[in-house]
C-alpha cells in the first residue's frame, strides 16, 4: 500500500475532477486508479443503484468479463443476495472473506470461479441526505478479509464516488431546470419580453418580433416608452413601477407595429426575484387584437338575438375546438347552465350516454365541410336530465369565404319526441312488465337469425308457461296474479346473459332467447336453472305463492322457414313438457338425445330422493402419515336409489350442482355426519374429527352460519371436533364475503380446510389472509407423484409452504405403499385413500383398528389407479 501522502495528493486530484465537472465516467476511473495504486491486487466494482427498480447495475469495473459486465446489471437488492446487494440492503460494511464459503453467494459459486473471484468486500454509497447510490466493492483473487487501513480506505472511496454522483445529479437538475426555463421562454406562443429595471428591453422570443415587427436586436437597449401611446404610458409607468416592487401587474395596452398597423396586447408583468431582491422584469403579451373585434361584433350581433325564443349559440370557427363565444338567455334557460360556465368551451358537454353517435357524425361531417346541417339528438342539462334537441348549424362566411364561426339554433322538442317514443315503445312492449312482446320477439329473432346463419352461429329458444297460474287468478284476485306476473319477470330478467331477450307472450307465456350460447349442450343447465328460481316462493303482501313452469325448448339446428316457426316448435315442446308431469322442460324434435332425457329423469329422481331420505352416509379415515394413526374421518354421501342401487356420486353431485339441490343435500350430510358422529363418541368416546365437503352453493347461500350453528345445537357435536371442506372454487367469485365467512366459522370453533388444493388459483393469493387449518393437495398431483416430477415438485411445495404457514397437509388418493412412502419422506401430515380404506358405512367405521399400519392393510386392496374421485374420497 501506498503512503498517506500519495493517497491525499490521489484524492485531490479526484476531488478536482468534482469540482471541474468532468464527466462521471473520468471522475469514477481516477476513484479506481486511486485504489488500485493503493491495493495493487484488487479489482475495483462500482454499482449504480436504481431506486425505481430496486436494482443495482455495474457502471465501473474494467478488470472483469463481458460475461460478468452482463450479470451484474439490474441485480436485486437483497440481504442475502451476493455481496454488493447485500451491503446495499443492510446499508453497512458487508465481507464476503471466502465466496465459495459464503451462502449469499447461493448460484454464482460457478461465475467467480469461473471470473477467478475469491472475496469481496463493499460498501454502500450514500449520499449527504442519506440516500442509498449504489455500492464500491473490491476482489481479490485469494481469500482474504480487510484490515482495518483498508476498511477506511474502502470508506474513503465510497464517499468520492458518492461525491461525484451527487453532483453529476445537481448539475443534470440545473441543466434540465435552464433547459425547460429556455424552451418556455423561447417556444411560448405569446410574446415574451425581459426588461432592465429602467425599463429597457434585454431580450425577446420569437413571438414578440413576430407581433411587434421588430427584430430583438432593434429591441434591446430600448426602453418601453417609444411603443407605449402617451395617454396610456402614465398608467403603464406606475404599473412597472409596481412590479419592480415586487407586484405581479396585468393590464391592456394598445401600439402601432413596425408596418403601421395597431394591435392590442393583454399583458402580465412579473418580478424577477434572485436571491430576494427585484433584478427585472418579465412581460408576457397576447395579441387580441382580433378577439376584440369579435368581441365588439357580437355585442351587436347579442341585442339582435336576444329576444328570440330558441337558443341560439355562436362558436369560434377559427379556434381548433370551436369555443362558444355566445350564448342568448333561452339556451341558458333551456340547459341549466350559466353564461361564464359554457362560453369558451365546446358544446359537446351537452351530450351524454344517450347522444346517438350517428348524429354526432353527422354534426362533426357538415362542420368540417362547412356547410349547414340539421339534426335531433339527445341533450342533458346541467342537472343531468335529458331533452331533445332539434339543433340547426350553419357557417358564417366572412368577405373572403373563409369560416370565422359556426352559429346554431336549438328547439327543445322533448315532448313530441316523448309522445313518438311512447306510442313506438307501446306498439313493440307488454304493458303490464315492460317485456318486449310477441311482435317485437318475433321480429328480433328473425334479425338475430339472419346473422346466425352468415356467422355459423347458434340460438335456443325457451318458451316458458307458468303451471297453475289460473287458480292463483281466481282464488286470489287478478291483481296478485299480475303482481306475481311482473315478479316471475324480475326473476327471469335477473338471469339474462347480456345479449339474450326476455318476452311475454301474452297470459302467463314468457319467452327467453338466448343468444350467446356454444352449440345445445349448454341450454338443459339454462332450463335448470329456470326452474330452479321459480320453485322459490313469491312473497306477495299476505299472500306466499307457490309456483312452477315448463318449459319448451327449440333451437336454430332445427330447419324453419322464418321466425314465427322457432316460437312455434317451442310452444309445442312445452306443450309436452305439461304431458310430462309439469315443473320439467322439453327439447323439440324426436331426435332428442338420450343424455338429456337422462339428464330430466334424474334431475325429478334426485328431488324424489331429498323427499324420501334415500342418501346414506360412508366415512373414509385421515390417518397420520408416521404412525398409521386414524386422526379424522371425511363423510362420503351415497345415493341408494330403490331400483337402480347405488348411484356413483360422479353422475349425480354435478347435477345437483347445477340444479341447486347440493344445496338440501349438503344440509343433511353436515347434519347426519354430526349425528352420526356424536353417537360414537357416546358409545366409545373417540377423539376423531369428521370433515364434511360444503359446497359453494350452500357455502354462499344466507343463513349458512345459522345452520351450522343449529346442526351443533341439535346433535351436541363439539365444534372443534367438525372440520367444514371449500374448494379453491369458493374463492373465484365474492372472496371478501367468503373470508368473512370464514372468520366466523372459526370464532364458532369449525375447523375449516381447502379442498382440492392446487386445481385452481384464487387461494394461493388469499391462502395467509384465510383462518384455516389445514390443505389438501388435489389428488391429481398425487397419483403420479413417484414418477412424474413436476406433480412432485408442486406437491412439495404445497407442503412446504403450508407448513410454513401453520398449516397441516392432507394428500387425497393414496393408492400404493409406494406413494405412501413418498409423501412420508416429503413430510406430509396425513394421508387418505384407498390403500387404509375405502369408505365405508358408520357400522363398518367402527370395526376398523384405530391404528392402520401397512402390515394390517392388505384387506383393504388397492383399486386400479385412475378411479374417480367420488369413489376415492374427497367429494360431498
Amino acid at each position: 500500500m501506498q503512503d498517506e501522502n500519495a493517497l491525499l495528493e490521489d484524492q485531490q486530484a479526484v476531488q478536482e475532477l468534482i469540482a471541474r465537472h468532468m464527466p462521471l465516467e473520468v471522475t469514477l476511473s481516477a476513484i479506481s486508479r486511486m485504489i488500485d495504486r493503493q491495493l495493487p491486487d484488487a479489482l475495483i466494482s462500482i454499482m449504480r443503484y436504481d431506486p425505481g427498480e430496486g436494482t443495482l447495475s455495474l457502471i465501473a469495473g474494467d478488470s472483469f468479463s463481458p460475461t460478468f459486465h452482463d450479470l451484474a446489471q439490474n441485480v436485486q437488492v437483497a440481504q442475502d443476495v451476493g455481496t454488493c446487494a447485500a451491503a446495499a440492503f443492510r446499508r453497512e460494511m458487508v465481507i464476503s472473506e471466502d465466496i465459495q464459503q459464503d451462502p449469499n453467494w447461493e448460484g454464482g459459486h460457478e461465475l467467480a470461479r469461473q471470473e477467478g473471484l475469491a472475496a469481496c468486500w463493499s460498501m454502500p454509497v450514500i449520499s449527504d441526505e442519506d440516500e442509498l447510490l449504489g455500492t464500491f466493492a473490491i476482489y481479490y483473487r485469494m481469500p482474504r478479509t480487510p484490515d482495518e487501513v483498508e476498511k477506511a480506505l474502502l470508506h474513503r472511496a465510497a464517499n468520492l464516488v458518492a461525491l461525484a454522483i451527487g453532483r453529476q445529479r445537481d448539475r443534470q437538475v440545473r441543466d434540465e431546470a435552464e433547459q425547460r426555463f429556455r424552451s418556455l421562454f423561447t417556444q411560448h406562443p405569446d410574446a415574451v419580453f425581459e426588461f432592465d429595471l429602467d425599463g429597457r428591453f434585454i431580450s425577446c422570443n420569437a413571438s414578440a418580433t413576430q407581433i411587434t415587427g421588430f427584430s430583438e436586436a432593434a429591441l434591446k437597449g430600448q426602453p418601453f416608452h417609444g411603443y407605449v401611446s402617451e395617454e396610456e404610458l402614465p398608467t403603464i409607468e406606475a404599473a412597472f413601477q409596481r412590479v419592480c416592487a415586487g407586484e405581479t401587474q396585468q393590464h391592456i395596452y394598445n401600439s402601432i407595429n413596425a408596418e403601421g398597423r395597431a394591435y392590442t396586447l393583454e399583458v402580465t408583468n412579473l418580478p424577477i426575484v434572485v436571491d430576494e431582491r427585484v433584478v427585472g422584469v418579465y412581460g408576457v403579451g397576447r395579441d387580441i387584437t382580433r378577439r376584440r373585434e369579435q368581441e365588439q361584433q357580437l355585442r351587436l350581433l347579442a341585442r339582435g338575438i336576444d329576444a328570440s325564443r330558441n337558443g341560439v349559440v355562436m362558436a369560434d370557427a377559427t379556434l381548433p375546438d370551436l369555443p362558444m363565444v355566445y350564448v342568448n338567455e333561452p339556451f341558458l334557460a333551456l340547459t341549466g347552465y350559466d353564461r361564464e360556465e359554457v362560453l369558451g368551451h365546446n358544446c359537446r358537454f351537452l351530450q351524454g350516454p344517450g347522444t346517438d353517435p350517428a348524429a354526432v357524425a353527422r354534426l362533426r361531417l357538415a362542420l368540417a365541410e362547412q356547410r349547414e346541417v340539421q339534426v335531433t339528438l339527445r341533450n342533458y342539462r346541467k342537472d343531468g336530465s335529458p331533452f331533445w334537441n332539434h339543433l340547426y348549424l350553419g357557417p358564417v362566411l366572412d368577405e373572403e369565404g373563409r369560416c370565422t364561426h359556426i352559429v346554431g339554433i336549438q328547439q327543445d322538442v322533448s315532448r313530441f319526441r316523448e309522445y313518438e317514443d311512447r306510442l313506438a315503445h307501446q306498439a313493440s312492449h307488454d304493458a303490464l312488465t315492460g317485456l318486449p312482446n310477441r311482435e317485437q320477439l318475433t321480429s328480433r329473432l328473425a334479425q338475430l337469425s339472419r346473422r346466425n346463419r352468415r356467422q355459423d352461429g347458434f340460438l335456443a329458444l325457451l318458451y316458458i308457461d307458468m303451471d297453475d297460474f289460473k287458480p292463483v287468478n281466481d282464488g286470489l284476485g287478478h291483481h296478485v296474479g299480475d303482481r306475481l306476473l311482473v315478479e316471475v319477470a324480475h326473476r327471469l330478467g335477473a338471469l339474462l346473459d347480456k345479449g339474450d331477450i326476455l318476452s311475454r307472450l301474452g297470459s302467463d307465456e314468457f319467452a327467453m332467447l338466448l343468444t350467446g350460447l356454444h352449440d345445445e349442450r349448454d341450454v338443459p343447465a339454462r332450463a335448470e336453472t329456470i326452474l330452479t328460481t321459480l320453485s322459490l316462493p313469491f312473497e306477495l303482501d299476505e299472500h306466499r305463492v307457490h309456483i312452477s313452469a315448463s318449459i319448451g325448448i327449440a333451437s336454430s339446428l332445427e330447419p324453419v322457414r322464418h321466425a314465427a316457426e322457432l316460437i312455434q316448435h317451442a310452444d309445442q315442446a312445452m306443450q309436452e313438457a305439461k304431458q310430462q308431469g309439469r315443473n320439467t322442460w322439453h327439447w323439440h324434435g324426436e331426435d332428442v338425445s338420450s343424455p338429456m332425457s337422462e339428464h330430466v329423469e334424474m334431475r325429478l329422481e334426485l328431488q324424489e330422493a331429498i323427499r324420501e331420505g334415500q342418501f346414506l352416509l360412508h366415512y373414509q379415515p385421515i390417518v397420520d402419515t408416521r404412525t398409521g394413526r386414524v386422526r379424522s374421518v371425511e363423510a362420503l354421501v351415497r345415493w341408494q336409489h330403490p331400483d337402480k342401487g347405488m348411484i356413483s356420486p360422479g353422475l349425480f353431485i354435478p347435477l345437483a350442482e347445477q340444479t341447486g339441490q347440493i344445496v338440501a343435500i349438503g344440509r343433511w350430510v353436515l347434519h347426519q355426519a354430526c349425528q352420526d358422529m356424536a353417537t360414537l363418541l357416546a358409545e366409545d368416546a373417540t377423539d376423531l374429527q369428521v370433515a364434511v365437503n360444503i359446497s359453494p352453493l350452500q357455502f354462499r347461500r344466507a343463513g349458512f352460519l345459522e345452520e351450522v350453528e343449529q346442526v351443533l345445537d341439535a346433535t351436541g357435536w363439539p365444534a372443534h371436533r367438525l372440520e367444514l371442506e371449500v374448494t379453491e372454487g369458493v374463492l373465484m367469485s365474492g372472496t371478501d364475503r367468503a373470508i368473512e365467512v370464514l372468520h366466523a366459522l372459526r370464532r364458532l370453533g369449525v375447523q375449516v380446510a381447502i379442498d382440492d388444493f392446487g386445481s385452481g388459483f384464487s387461494s394461493l393469493r388469499y391462502l395467509r389472509q384465510l383462518p384455516i387449518s389445514k390443505v389438501k393437495v388435489d389428488r391429481s398431483f398425487i397419483h403420479d407423484i413417484t414418477r412424474n416430477g413436476d406433480n412432485a415438485a408442486i406437491t412439495q411445495g404445497v407442503i412446504t409452504m403450508a407448513h410454513h404457514l401453520g398449516l397441516k397437509v392432507v394428500a387425497e388418493g393414496i393408492e400404493t405403499v409406494e406413494q405412501h412412502a413418498n409423501l412420508r419422506q416429503r413430510e406430509c401430515d396425513l394421508l387418505q385413500g384407498f390403500l387404509f380404506s375405502r369408505p365405508v358405512p358408520l357400522e363398518r367405521l367402527k370395526a376398523l383398528p384405530t391404528c392402520l399400519p401397512e402390515s394390517t392393510r392388505d384387506h383393504a386392496a388397492a383399486p386400479t389407479p385412475g378411479r374417480h374421485r367420488q369413489d376415492a374420497g374427497g367429494s360431498t
